[in-house]
């Protein structure tokens, strides 16, 4: 399996490729981009090519060496990420890494390290990475993912080469669905919509779910109309059982919110997420103006952003749907 053969990214391939054929490959690189786009496959695919045993600037697929790296037991080839029960890659992780780096290389020709996602690396881990970044290890190689900059140290961000990963088009991820997953062509392009080009959520094992909590989440919805506060509270109570579905929730709304952006400027349907809630999309459209769903998309981007730090989750839904429910 080629480069070519990846599901899209090909600018960001070949970028790579060029890197690989000239023998200039750079030692710390950060890819960056939407949850599920393709980063730490990308990622892989660079340490197979480093690896492979039968190709150059690329990998076959099925070679010892490529076949160990699939299998995640390649020697030198190590996937950095929070150990089982911990929400952080710990200092000592990092320092452990730093160790095995300054081996010579056992069987391939680099030792390589992923770090997904670098954003988990506490401060003090991350200081602890940059005597690396500064002065890496011979035939060493680093690849941070990560889906932004704002959790990581500019020192660190300063030594790495950068590599952004935009979400990929809805037809290419449908495409996709259909000649791979056998899905119905109707029921790929809904799925490729509301997954925003994110061909790891389009194939994730929760997405059936989520397709049903779609349709209620908009119904509940529309149904809280003008000084309808008790109904938010319930639904905010609701909401707040769990913190992933909470945040599966706010990611949610983010969209359902762009989608009435959308809608409300072009009056037009083309590039919406949530295709199959076209009805609830154009009664929630007589509600609220440009400037209110502006804000309103503002709101439900900082109430993700304060639950993600831990704060009371019932509390930042309950602010969020009533001031839903005063704009209207």
């Amino acid at each position: 399996m080629p480069f070519s053969e990846i599901v899209g990214h090909q600018q960001q391939l070949e970028t790579l490729r060029q890197s690989l054929a000239r023998n200039r490959l750079h030692h710390a690189w950060l890819f960056v981009g939407p949850e599920g786009v393709g980063k730490r496959t990308v990622a892989f695919s660079l340490a197979l090519a480093v690896q492979c045993l039968e190709r150059v600037g690329d990998f076959c697929g099925s070679c010892v060496s490529c076949a160990q790296v699939r299998n995640g037991h390649h020697p030198d080839v190590r996937l950095l990420e929070p150990l089982p029960g911990k929400k952080e890659i710990s200092i000592q992780q990092v320092r452990e890494l730093e160790r095995e780096l300054n081996f010579h290389p056992f069987s391939g020709r680099k030792k390589i390290a992923i770090l997904d996602p670098a954003t988990l690396m506490n401060f003090s881990a991350q200081n602890a990475l940059l005597k690396t970044l500064e002065e890496p290890p011979r035939d060493s190689l680093l690849i941070l993912i990560s889906t932004g900059t704002g959790g990581l140290l500019p020192t660190l961000l300063s030594r790495c080469l950068r590599l952004s990963f935009a979400p990929l088009r809805v037809e290419l991820v449908a495409s996709f669905l259909v000649a791979q997953k056998g899905i119905k062509r109707e029921e790929a392009e809904i799925l490729a919509a509301m997954t925003m080009g994110s061909l790891g959520k389009a194939t994730s094992l929760e997405i059936e779910d989520l397709v049903g909590k779609r349709k209620m989440w908009a119904e509940r919805l529309c149904s809280l109309g003008q000084g309808n506060y008790r109904g938010g509270l319930i639904l905010a109570e609701e909401l707040a059982g769990t913190r992933e579905e909470c945040l599966e929730f706010l990611e949610w709304l983010e969209g359902w919110y762009r989608d009435l952006l959308v809608y409300c400027a072009t009056d037009s349907l083309q590039g919406i997420c949530n295709l199959d809630l076209e009805r609830d999309i154009k009664n929630q459209a007589k509600v609220y103006d440009l400037e209110q769903i502006l804000f309103l998309l503002a709101q439900a981007v900082k109430a993700r952003a304060r639950v993600q730090r831990n704060v009371n989750r019932r509390m930042a839904l309950e602010h969020l749907l009533t001031e839903a429910i005063r704009t209207d």
